[in-house]
């Protein structure tokens, strides 16, 4: 796992210094930990002048209100759940990812290839969404891009690495859900409603993807695995699957729980939310099962 740095957030709530909130008590009660890094709806003043689009038409950035349906899920685990839009600075991108159509900080020398996402405009700070050609007024100065990467980026991913820390510390392995929303893929029935990702098996067993593909299948929600969302950056960051920390992410069809605009919470809200605690819950005896049988062998 990548050294993060220093842990930042409260036990069962927001820090005045963070821009996220950390559910669960600090000593793990769950092998699970729960990353929701797109949900957050509170927009900074110093973004609301730097944009020359619309603060609505960042919305589609948005995983809209993933974060209340976690929330709605949530027991016993280890919950990270960012509070500032993925428009301000995605935290499912590498620090790398710097847009040098946008960002004065932006290296190509140390990035490589340009991702897909990257010269689509969704890099570490997106430069455009949708039909929106760019949402900043003007270029992005580098000390302001690193300014947010230390104050936002890296305290939030500090925050999961150590929970993730912990609950292997406690229970010999740990299991992160990155948690996400998505445009329908098509008519229900016709298309997959959640798509599991596992980085094509690099970043968790195979048990575990099989425990919630099995509570997805019982509960008649079509589902796919990899396809079109294999899970990203953070998967890539945490899952090290050879050293006891498993990674999967859980992409959920806003149909299934928002309202027919897919804008506010929807009647479908309780039992996606008591679905997604199945989830939560078949992961965690999965991590426990596991552990036990190689203390058996």
């Amino acid at each position: 796992m990548r050294d993060f740095g220093t842990i930042s957030g409260g036990d069962t709530g927001a820090d005045s210094a963070a821009s996220f909130d950390r559910l669960g008590a600090r000593a793990p009660l769950s092998p699970v930990v729960v990353s929701v890094p797109h949900g957050g709806r509170d927009y900074p003043a110093a973004m609301i002048s730097a944009i020359r689009a619309p603060v609505a038409a960042l919305r589609a950035l948005e995983d809209r209100h993933i974060d209340t349906l976690a929330r709605a899920a949530h027991r016993d685990e280890a919950m990270v759940i960012q509070r500032i839009p993925r428009a301000w600075i995605d935290l499912n991108r590498s620090e790398q990812e710097r847009d040098p159509l946008l960002d004065d900080g932006a290296n190509p020398k140390h990035q490589g290839a340009p991702s897909l996402k990257l010269r689509s405009g969704l890099g570490l700070v997106p430069r455009r969404v949708g039909a929106v050609d760019e949402i900043w007024r003007g270029r992005l100065r580098a000390k302001d891009v690193a300014a947010r990467i230390m104050r936002d980026y890296r305290p939030y991913h500090a925050t999961v690495a150590a929970a993730l820390r912990a609950a292997r510390t406690r229970f010999g392995c740990a299991v992160l859900v990155d948690l996400h929303s998505m445009p329908p893929l098509g008519p229900p029935g016709e298309a997959a409603q959640i798509v599991f990702g596992d980085r094509f098996g690099r970043s968790a067993a195979a048990r575990f993807v099989a425990r919630i593909e099995v509570e997805a299948t019982a509960a008649g929600i079509a589902h796919a695995l990899n396809t079109p969302y294999a899970g990203g950056h953070i998967l890539d960051a945490h899952g090290l699957p050879a050293r006891g920390l498993h990674a999967v992410q859980i992409e959920i069809d806003r149909r299934l729980y928002l309202d027919e605009a897919l804008d506010q919470p929807g009647a479908g809200l309780p039992a996606t939310a008591a679905l997604l605690r199945r989830m939560f819950a078949a992961l965690a005896d999965e991590a426990l099962a596991g552990q036990s049988a190689i203390a058996a062998e």
